[in-house]
């Protein structure tokens, strides 16, 4: 295939926005929340737009400490979004994120870059940043519905072990949707933006599966040591 993505002019993006318009209009005539949304979007153009910028320079001198502080700041900025539905316990429940995050999404990019891609160095920027990036974003959905429904199984009395099953199973539905929608319902991210660079969908296809792999094992043991560490939280709560 020798198909390459096109260059997409600033006046052709503007146009992506057309259907965004149309929902925000719907909220503000439903009077819902039309300007949590608004800001929502404008943070997202400046964030991407930043990042942008900032990952350009990164790839035109590539250096192991900046890539172990780039990786340093998406698990502590991850973990704190994480908490964000149950934000008077955010504090005391921080590190707990951290430590989940950082096991589950760290370990996972070990094994895929190490193991899987076998990276040459290492910090190939190029692949080991966009792949953290999926990673800790699971990681980080993952343990905020792990973390809501946790205590809200806790506030309804339910013993630990019960609400542990029940915020962990809650926490791994949509990373099981998504295997089993991928390929029938959905192409992924990955694979798209493969296809339309003129990858191989065979190519693409190898891709995505490291991708769903590395996605679904990465949430679900970081689900899994945010339930395991939280714990000793509600032993010292209940004394």
């Amino acid at each position: 295939m020798s198909n390459t993505l096109a260059i997409v002019p600033l006046n052709n993006l503007a146009i992506a926005f057309i259907p965004v318009s149309v929902v925000i209009i719907i909220l503000f005539k439903w009077s819902l929340n039309g300007k949590f949304a608004l800001y929502a979007l404008s943070r997202m153009l400046v964030q991407l737009l930043l990042v942008g910028y900032f990952l350009n320079y990164l790839f035109a001198g590539a250096n192991a400490w900046i890539v172990v502080l780039v990786l340093i700041l998406m698990v502590l900025f991850s973990s704190w979004i994480a908490l964000g539905n149950i934000k008077a316990q955010r504090l005391q429940l921080l590190k707990w994120a951290i430590l989940s995050i950082a096991i589950g999404g760290c370990f996972t990019l070990f094994v895929i870059t190490w193991g899987v891609l076998r990276l040459q160095p290492w910090y190939q920027v190029q692949t080991i940043i966009p792949l953290a990036g999926m990673i800790f974003a699971n990681c980080m959905n993952s343990v905020s519905l792990s973390a809501e429904r946790f205590y809200a199984e806790l506030a309804r009395e339910v013993d630990y072990i019960t609400a542990r099953k029940i915020a962990f199973q809650a926490s791994i539905i949509p990373n099981v949707n998504a295997l089993f929608a991928v390929g029938l319902v959905s192409l992924p991210g990955m694979m798209t933006g493969q296809i339309l660079s003129g990858t191989s969908p065979f190519i693409a296809a190898r891709y995505q599966i490291i991708v769903m792999c590395m996605v679904f094992a990465s949430a679900g043991i970081s689900s899994a040591c945010f339930l395991v560490l939280n714990k000793n939280t509600q032993n010292r709560a209940e004394q």
